[in-house]
């Protein structure tokens, strides 16, 4: 038996929406939060709050910043208003939580496109994941994410994306994956997320770091009240392929 939740953060992911809105036409005019704020009157630190999803702005002060930008509130407001249907489905969960199985699956049981967006990331960079770490660090990384994301998602369109699971990190990424994607967190346990890594074949974790499992069960803590934040979420614990998807496929 699959139990799905219906999370609150619902409403988050609205002022997610806005916030992206807000940050995509300040980048239009090539602004930065440091000259919005000289044009609107709002302080450098609440548009960034505001740009993360994470500021409720008064009516008054949003349609200072509407209209800082050559825009109208009504503008900012249409993309949080967009009917879900057509909003692209993001899976996440960390290593070991199915993403890319459950997405290719779910994306061939309803017809739509499958991405994944470390591939993604590997082909824009011209290197693999690991590289792009070892060589130009987590900054550089982000910064490519957020690009790859921003032109997979200019224009909404129905597809499965399986997303990397670091990605809640990024206030700012995470932010425009909610508020363009429906979101869905593949919830497991520890166990159940090693145990799927090692039936794929990969004995690494256990070979070069003792400690692998603790630190495993660590991530997931640390990971969980910001997966939280996703529309659904889906305990996908003993249970096989075929269920999750089918899970995915009523609530979508």
């Amino acid at each position: 038996m699959f139990i799905v939740h219906y999370n609150a953060a619902v409403s988050d992911s609205y002022l997610s929406t806005v916030g992206s809105a807000v940050r995509s036409h300040r980048e239009r005019r090539g602004w930065s939060r440091r000259e919005l704020a000289t044009h609107s009157g709002v302080s450098e630190r609440f548009l960034a709050q505001l740009e993360t999803g994470d500021g409720n702005i008064s009516l008054r002060r949003f349609a200072e910043v509407a209209h800082a930008l050559g825009t109208t509130p009504s503008v900012l407001l249409a993309a949080a208003d967009a009917p879900a249907s057509i909003k692209p489905i993001a899976l996440l969960g960390v290593r070991g939580a199915g993403k890319s199985a459950v997405g290719e699956a779910l994306a061939k049981r309803i017809g739509i496109a499958f991405v994944e967006l470390d591939q993604q990331i590997e082909e824009a960079a011209g290197l693999p994941l690991g590289e792009v770490f070892a060589l130009h660090g987590e900054a550089y990384y982000r910064r490519i994410e957020r690009e790859v994301l921003t032109r997979i998602l200019a224009v909404p369109s129905p597809m499965v994306l399986a997303t990397g699971g670091s990605i809640v990190n990024d206030p700012t990424n995470f932010a425009l994956l909610r508020s363009r994607c429906q979101t869905i967190w593949l919830r497991a346990t520890a166990e159940d997320h090693w145990n799927r890594v090692v039936a794929q074949g990969d004995q690494r974790p256990m070979a070069e770091n003792p400690h692998a499992f603790a630190e495993l069960r660590a991530l997931i803590t640390a990971r969980e009240k910001l997966y939280a934040r996703a529309e659904h979420t889906v305990e996908t614990t003993g249970l096989r392929l075929a269920q999750v998807v089918a899970a995915i496929a009523a609530m979508v």
